[in-house]
């Protein structure tokens, strides 16, 4: 322990500690998890300590079985409202009004365990007979029940925390999730406005192809009146939820998840960013925004672990052009800073794999002397298929450049690769022709991948027409090797 808390002491603490925490195996892992909370539950103050326990949530949760096969049916049925807006993502996520899957376990533990244990005793039993007699109705009624106390409890929680900073801190670790506060208030969020969200998603359309002006129309007027029919009850309505889960509800309709900025100015009937803020439609543009940096984070890890990206960078590319012109982002506003923030992030994040990708076809192509080859070896497949991966990575950047603010660099890379498959391909071409028993493999393999590079590159026509070449040139016998060297 004293030693992860010195790691926290310095300008690179969080890498460090990262560093640190993924030699450790799961059990120990979860080990130290477990005496951290107990430390800050029983009210000891060490430097570090929710750093550390922030960072080993990161795997804990994920690395167990999935929430849905440890609850039982009256947590699963406690978390039906929730559905809509779950996300297979990381605990620690930023969405707003989302929660991460793998948080409704510990979510559930909290409230069974620490907030009203009697209440989810005596209800869940009621709810598990219920169920066993077949009698659905009844059992929807104490689920409802259960949400009901739930949301007061939470409620009365979270307020007796606020301004006890030590108070809180106690709270996050029973709760045991990355975001605990965030996922208390939206999981209170979802269940105070739960028959509004479900009127409204069953009333929306399964599938919106395309957004434009009379799907938005239709979209705009149901969800201002569920809000008005709820207002009418004399329930008690915060809007600000209401837009916020109707908007995530819409937008997971959409076939193209950025075109929700379209209701916002839609209602404003404006472009100009700082009038459509001004509206409760506002958050839509917020919303969209966030999903956005979402996307990049992906997009980060996807680069990381050698996972193809082209998709991403076209869902990136798509939302960040709709953004810039569908809203009037010229002048210095939130959102404008927001998304000049994003493109920027994009642009650090492919620059290093932009950049080092014709390096990466040098190295595998590059004509080696006979006697550097090991009679029989040929190319590593798994370097092959990575850097054809990321040949198709610097194409699709070439088409997405200069909304992802990398124009320049993509171009420069991709001309290189262009100029150096041309010429390199010859020589591959010659050196297959004079090839030995001893290094013909590895020659054969190294066209094999010029071939794989030449068709992300000039298409497949000429990836045919070099992949003839190369047959001819393998076919040439000892006798016109020979000839070819005389």
């Amino acid at each position: 322990m004293r030693v992860v808390a010195r790691m926290t002491s310095d300008g690179q603490a969080v890498e460090r500690l990262r560093d640190y925490l993924r030699t450790l195996t799961p059990e120990a892992r979860a080990l130290l998890a477990a005496e951290l909370e107990r430390g800050i539950l029983a009210g000891e103050e060490s430097p570090g300590n929710e750093l550390i326990l922030q960072e080993l949530r990161r795997t804990i949760p994920v690395a167990g079985p999935p929430a849905a096969a440890r609850m039982g049916e009256t947590a699963r049925m406690f978390f039906v409202p929730v559905e809509p807006f779950a996300i297979d993502d990381a605990a620690d996520h930023k969405r707003a009004g989302r929660i991460a899957r793998v948080s409704l376990d510990p979510l559930w533990g909290w409230i069974a365990r620490d907030l009203m244990p009697a209440e989810t005793k005596a209800l869940g039993a009621d709810i598990d007979r219920a169920l066993l007699a077949n009698d659905r109705l009844k059992a929807e009624q104490r689920t409802r029940a259960l949400q009901d106390r739930a949301i007061l409890r939470i409620r009365e929680a979270m307020a007796s925390v606020t301004g006890d900073e030590k108070a809180r801190r106690r709270l996050v670790v029973q709760v045991g999730t990355p975001r605990a506060l965030e996922d208390l208030a939206t999981l209170t969020g979802i269940l105070e406005n739960r028959d509004l969200l479900n009127e409204l998603a069953r009333r929306l359309p399964s599938h919106l192809r395309t957004f434009e002006r009379d799907q938005i129309d239709s979209v705009k007027l149901l969800l201002e009146s569920a809000i008005a029919q709820k207002a009418q009850s004399g329930a008690s309505l915060a809007k600000a939820d209401v837009f916020l889960y109707g908007f995530i509800l819409i937008m997971g309709r959409l076939a193209t998840p950025w075109q929700l900025i379209r209701i916002a100015t839609r209602a404003a009937e404006t472009d100009e960013a700082a009038r459509i803020a001004e509206t409760p439609y506002g958050r839509a543009v917020t919303i969209v925004l966030g999903e956005v940096e979402c996307l990049v984070n992906d997009l980060r890890n996807d680069l990381k672990t050698h996972r193809p990206v082209t998709s991403l960078l076209k869902n990136i590319h798509d939302a960040a052009r709709g953004l810039r012109t569908e809203i009037d982002l010229s002048g210095d506003s939130p959102w404008s800073r927001q998304l000049t923030a994003i493109r920027t992030e994009v642009s650090n994040v492919l620059r290093a794999e932009i950049e080092t990708t014709p390096g990466r076809v040098r190295r595998l192509l590059r004509p080696r002397p006979a006697k550097e080859i090991v009679p029989g070896s040929q190319l590593d497949e798994t370097d092959v298929a990575e850097a054809e991966m990321m040949v198709e990575f610097v194409g699709a950047c070439r088409i997405y450049a200069h909304e992802l603010a990398v124009n320049e660099m993509t171009m420069r890379s991709y001309t290189e690769l262009q100029n150096y498959l041309e010429s390199g391909t010859k020589v591959l071409l010659d050196s297959l022709r004079q090839a030995g028993d001893t290094d013909r493999a590895f020659r054969h393999s190294q066209m094999d991948a010029a071939i794989r590079f030449c068709r992300c590159v000039f298409g497949a026509d000429y990836a045919a027409l070099l992949g003839k070449a190369a047959e001819i040139a393998a076919q040439t016998t000892g006798f016109e090797r020979k000839s070819a060297r005389a």
